[in-house]
């Protein structure tokens, strides 16, 4: 039960977050400086297969430790793993494309270590609280 709790938490506090910043930051910061780059409308079926990787991902490498160790560690172990899959995807683009956005990203790799962070602090207290 306590592993359904917090992929459920994660999942809900991930997505409600993310669902705010990419609402604001899709007209406003990406398609400003990554234009034509960008699909003309979302395509939900690699959304949902990477929420789900992902959420995963929070699971075992952040909150399954903050459950070990507190919420400090489930916060350290979520923005580290936010910060390292995020510049990933963000480094891979501004090795591989002719044009990509250093401001891009900046601002990714903080907002996944952000929003991955909260999400694991967030998913760790629920299982610890309701599971």
């Amino acid at each position: 039960m306590t592993w359904i709790v917090a992929f459920i938490a994660a999942a809900v506090a991930f997505g409600a977050l993310d669902a705010l910043w990419l609402g604001w930051a899709g007209p406003n910061f990406y398609r400003p400086r990554l234009g034509d780059m960008l699909a003309d409308s979302f395509r939900m079926a690699p959304a949902l297969v990477f929420y789900a990787a992902y959420i995963a991902a929070i699971v075992w490498f952040a909150v399954r430790p903050g459950l070990a160790n507190g919420l400090g560690a489930a916060a350290l172990n979520g923005a580290l793993l936010g910060a390292i899959c995020y510049a990933t995807y963000d480094l891979t683009n501004q090795a591989t494309l002719k044009q990509w956005s250093t401001t891009v990203t900046i601002a990714d790799i903080c907002w996944g270590a952000f929003a991955t962070g909260v999400a694991a602090t967030i998913a760790t207290f629920a299982a610890t609280k309701f599971a």
